[in-house]
């Protein structure tokens, strides 16, 4: 018994001591296990799962699933970057940046890859899997940075970053985030903003915001999925970087950028609700086509449909299909059982887009015009006549109604037999008709002599004027004065009646009908740029097609380069040049509402005027892509010795045949002889495969040079431009330059690398792997 009690006495004693370090441990153990993710850095080997979270060390954001700020406009519950300090603010409602992960998916576990992925997997499937374009790393490790980046970057050297959340922001761009053609890392050449929006866990619509890249200061918010655009420029006080790399930036912490629900993108104080420094577009209206064809937008932000068309069912508000008609128009469908009128639509803030002008006295004339063309779907009368040859798209009112212009829209209503109200129209139609052609024709074309250009050629407004046969005749003397001829017709000089002189092209061959010609001509007739010849109106009777544009006094840029009987360009002029004609490419490619794939790129498609300024000339093989469509298929077209590779190869066509077409036109440029002329004694030597190896080995460029200029070009500018060329005539589209990039190099804000030799070049003169040493040229000592 006094063992027993012995031994009871020691084991109590014991624990006494033992005790206070067995609490101290199961404390540390509890805290361990409950902070194990309470960290900013995900190791390799571990895993983050719905309940867990990486938290920055300032504790301002969290990296976690979180469902407690659903919200009825945003509604997004799941994986995210989020703003760990919870305010009123409505970006708090979804997070700074998210994975492309489904909404409410919480069975994963995130990690990173030996390999130095970013991984996300699902019921053990790999569901998302981050870019890495930089140097992988086996001790990479995932880091949640206090200004809400989420990086991969080596363990040991902190500098060397794979990937990172900025590279692809979601909804919000944070205070050292950036956007356009900048990075801190070689991740990614360009960063543009997502938004999306959900609503019962499923994504409604989606933004994007980018960077134009032809303009300074110019960004673009395009909306789905009805793919509505919208064109604006940023504020001169936000900080946009236009030398070296260019893009836009902020490195106020208390700033950021955001997307709300319905596209409008804002430029706030982060965690000051009411303290919006920008914004924009100023209404929904502003997006274009964001109410469908035909539909009416108010600047509220709310689409109707005019009388005698009908509102397609659509299940959410902020998506608009457009309105189709009642009663099809006598022109469609060859419909002969309804009767046509217009319906006035007050209150016009906006216009429609794509109006053709017509020169008349009164609206009555005007009206007249638009009834007698069964194309013709609506008109407006203000000082000039607009007319409307395609859908309406665009057309903006005020919210009152009351005030602003009045459009009148063609409709269609059920004929009724006999019945008196048809005959007192189509009397008074017909009586209408009678005065106007027997009373008005004399004073038409007296006033019409009088002020024909006055109110179009004079501003800028983008409107066509639409010209008869018959004065077209007159205005080029029967064409007697001819400027010159292709394969799509030829070109006469012309004088209008206000004495203004025009080159009139008669184009021949074409075989589309009246409403896809002036659908086109619409397009083009919208071009308004200084490096591009500016279309000032056409006529589309029966089977003739005229257009009718400015004059260029200077001729084309095959004259002054090739014609021994003109004089020589001198350097700046031609650099000049080929940086207007870079300039002209990129509107045409990267700015206008549809990429304008002009097809035929040449010397003698390019118009020189005062000072040189050259012009971009000949649209009779353009070809409109819409935005939504990367590539078009189409049989052989241009001219040889400046078609690209892919249109021998029959693959399909984009606006890279265009940069090819201008690489071989620079390099023609800079030497002053046409590319396929002779340069080897005996033999026939291409000269665009010559400066291509010229240009690789790192040669002095200057024998590429016009000889004329007897060595007088700036050195650096003529490497740049020799550089482009050879970039711009590569084999593969994916390895040519965009326009707009092409301008930046020869500005000098992007540096130009040494280019590869196309092979394809060598295969066009059975040559296999050239040096310099196998040419000879007699002209030129290099």
């Amino acid at each position: 018994m006094e063992t027993a009690s012995n031994w009871r006495s020691l084991f109590s004693s014991s624990f006494i001591l033992v005790l206070p370090s067995l609490i101290i441990s199961l404390v540390l153990v509890y805290c361990c296990c409950k902070f194990a993710h309470a960290t900013d850095t995900l190791l390799p080997g571990q895993f983050l799962t719905a309940n867990q979270s990486l938290v920055s060390k300032n504790g301002a954001f969290k990296l976690a699933f979180d469902c407690s700020k659903s919200h009825q406009d945003y509604d997004y519950c799941g994986l995210g970057i989020w703003f760990a300090n919870s305010s009123s603010c409505d970006f708090d409602y979804f997070p700074a940046w998210q994975p492309y992960l489904t909404p409410g998916v919480s069975s994963y576990n995130l990690s990173v890859s030996e390999e130095g992925w970013l991984q996300i997997m699902v019921d053990g499937h790999l569901y998302w899997l981050s870019s890495n374009m930089g140097s992988t790393s086996i001790s990479a490790v995932a880091v949640l940075l206090d200004s809400g980046n989420l990086v991969i970057r080596d363990q040991v050297n902190s500098s060397m970053v794979s990937w990172q959340s900025f590279d692809d922001p979601i909804n919000v761009v944070l205070s050292g985030g950036y956007l356009g053609f900048i990075s801190i890392v070689e991740t990614s050449p360009y960063v543009s903003l997502s938004g999306f929006f959900y609503s019962g866990g499923t994504a409604l619509l989606n933004y994007t915001l980018y960077l134009d890249s032809t303009r300074r200061r110019g960004f673009v918010i395009r909306q789905y999925p009805d793919g509505s655009m919208f064109a604006g420029t940023f504020p001169g006080w936000m900080n946009i970087h236009e030398d070296g790399d260019y893009g836009l930036t902020f490195n106020d912490p208390h700033t950021y950028i955001h997307f709300t629900r319905f596209g409008f993108v804002r430029f706030a104080k982060q965690g000051e609700c009411g303290s919006i420094l920008w914004s924009a577009p100023e209404s929904l209206c502003d997006f274009d086509t964001f109410c469908g064809p035909y539909g009416i937008c108010s600047w509220s932000g709310t689409c109707t449909c005019p009388v005698g068309f009908v509102d397609p069912p659509s299940s959410e508000g902020w998506y608009h299909a457009g309105c189709s008609r009642n009663e099809p128009l006598s022109c469609e469908n060859n419909v002969t059982h309804a009767e046509e009128t217009f319906y006035p639509i007050d209150g016009i803030h906006r216009y429609p887009d794509n109006a053709l002008t017509l020169v008349v006295t009164n609206m009555t004339q005007c009206e007249s015009s638009c009834l007698m063309d069964c194309t013709c779907v609506a008109f407006a009368y203000n000082t000039t006549c607009s007319l409307w040859f395609s859908e309406l798209r665009n057309t903006v009112v005020r919210d009152s109604g009351s005030n602003g212009n009045t459009m009148y829209i063609r409709i269609a209503t059920e004929r009724k037999s006999g019945s008196r109200t048809t005959r007192v129209v189509l009397e008074s139609t017909i009586g209408v008709v009678i005065a106007l052609v027997v009373g008005g024709l004399i004073l038409f074309l007296r006033c019409r002599r009088k002020r024909f250009g006055a109110s179009t050629l004079g501003g800028d407004t983008g409107s066509l004027l639409v010209f008869s046969s018959v004065h077209i005749k007159n205005s080029t003397k029967s064409f007697s004065e001819k400027l010159g001829e292709g394969g799509f017709g030829c070109v006469s000089e012309g004088t209008l009646p206000d004495r203004t002189i025009v080159a009139v092209k008669k184009l021949k061959g074409l075989s589309q009908g009246e409403k896809q010609f002036r659908a086109e001509v619409q397009t083009i007739g919208l071009i308004q740029h200084m490096n591009i010849v500016r279309l000032l109106g056409f006529c589309a009777e029966d089977c003739v097609r005229f257009l009718v544009y400015e004059y260029m006094a200077n001729g084309s840029l095959s004259r002054h380069l090739f014609s021994k009987s003109s004089c020589k360009l001198g350097w700046e002029v031609r650099y000049s040049i080929a940086l207007g004609l870079a300039r002209g490419l990129a509107y045409l490619h990267e700015e206008c509402k549809d990429c304008i794939v002009h097809c035929d790129i040449k010397p003698d498609n390019v118009l020189l005027v005062e000072q040189f300024c050259p012009k971009i000339a000949d649209f009779g093989m353009a070809t409109l892509l819409g935005r939504d469509f990367s590539r078009v298929l189409t049989t052989m077209r241009g001219t040889i010795g400046y078609l690209a590779p892919e249109w021998i190869w029959g693959v399909p066509i984009t606006c890279k045949a265009d940069v090819y077409s201008y690489g071989m036109v620079l390099l023609e440029i800079i030497s002053g002889r046409r590319n396929s002329e002779k340069i080897k004694e005996g033999g026939f030597t291409y000269f665009p495969i010559y400066a291509a190896v010229k240009v690789n080995e790192g040669d002095d460029v200057m024998c590429l040079l016009d000889s004329s200029l007897e060595g007088n070009a700036d050195a650096e500018q003529l490497t740049r431009a020799c550089r482009v060329a050879c970039w711009c005539i590569q084999d593969a589209e994916d390895h040519r330059p965009m326009m707009g990039q092409v301008v930046r190099m020869l500005e000098g804000i992007v540096d130009v690398e040494v280019p590869p030799v196309p092979r394809s070049l060598q295969s066009y003169v059975g040559m296999e792997g050239p040096t310099s040493a196998d040419f000879c040229i007699s002209e030129v000592s290099c």
